[in-house]
């Protein structure tokens, strides 16, 4: 079976998030979705509380049919990183290279967001030349220039990386505006991560500039009102 899964969304645990994860659970099923990955920028907080509320599992399996993969998005010293299907402790600033082996270790995939956009933290050509890869994002919708996209795909083609696609959401209405599509008979966090690897599609979307602008008017009121999180 095929599965759509935006694999690059954020939620309010995100310093830049505005969304709870049941309002982005709720957004990417109405939009057909059959998951998502939670990649919080240098915290997986979301996943213990998503946990904690019955809303994934800590095996792996979807929960009433709709799968969460556990991630997230480190600040490395060289620029963004995603390590997917795991959970990592806030390591922000870590060299890029020590993040890569270290989601290897726990059996995740390590794969660069808008590696790219130099407007937006990612890694460098000469930097990913370095490091042993999984794969690549080569669709953000998110991106600041599309051509941006166009690198990452061509780059991830000459190395034969697997190749991946994400909204990049930080607010549960942007969730879906591009996902990647996985085809198999394990639909499961290991399964998919399997996947992955071996081939994917992707529908592509760019987020409109009224979700650029949803995005910093909804940050700052954030940060005014300094909201915790419940």
């Amino acid at each position: 079976m095929r599965y759509h899964l935006d694999l690059h969304v954020h939620s309010i645990f995100s310093a830049d998030g505005i969304s709870l994860p049941e309002d982005l659970i709720a957004e990417a099923k109405r939009k057909g979705l059959h998951g998502f990955a939670i990649t919080d920028h240098n915290t997986c907080e979301a996943v213990e509380y998503m946990v904690d509320r019955g809303l994934m599992r800590r095996d792996g399996l979807p929960v009433d049919g709709f799968l969460i993969l556990p991630g997230v998005e480190t600040t490395t010293a060289e620029g963004h990183l995603i390590s997917l299907g795991v959970t990592l402790p806030n390591l922000k600033g870590t060299p890029a290279a020590e993040i890569v082996d270290r989601t290897h270790d726990l059996g995740g995939l390590a794969i660069p967001p808008h590696p790219y956009d130099m407007f937006r933290a990612g890694i460098r050509e000469k930097v990913l030349d370095t490091l042993a890869l999984d794969g690549l994002e080569v669709f953000n919708a998110a991106t600041t220039f599309k051509r941006y996209n166009r690198r990452a795909f061509e780059y991830a083609k000459s190395r034969n990386l697997a190749m991946t696609a994400g909204s990049d959401a930080h607010h549960a209405s942007a969730i879906g505006t591009a996902y990647t599509i996985v085809e198999t008979d394990n639909f499961s966090v290991s399964g998919v991560l399997r996947q992955i690897l071996r081939s994917t599609e992707w529908q592509e979307r760019y987020s409109t500039p009224k979700d650029f602008i949803r995005k910093t008017w909804n940050n700052w009121l954030r940060l005014k009102d300094h909201k915790p999180v419940a």
